[in-house]
């Protein structure tokens, strides 16, 4: 949340590209609806949901 408040959405979106879990994408995802900010940054909303998508499916493949 720092780095969009500052206005660094390229970083704000890579670290949400390397989040380690999906709670932690709720979490930015709780705080940016609680702030009443959702929207000012599409690219950001896109990002955030796309990767709890991601993190959310089942993996195709997982090594034995």
């Amino acid at each position: 949340m720092a780095l969009l408040k500052v206005g660094n959405t390229a970083a704000a979106i890579a670290q949400i590209k390397v989040a380690p879990s999906v709670k932690d994408l709720k979490q930015l995802q709780n705080s940016i609806t609680a702030t009443k900010v959702t929207g000012r940054w599409p690219d950001v909303d896109v990002a955030i949901t796309e990767n709890l998508a991601l993190l959310s499916a089942p993996r195709l493949h997982r090594s034995p």
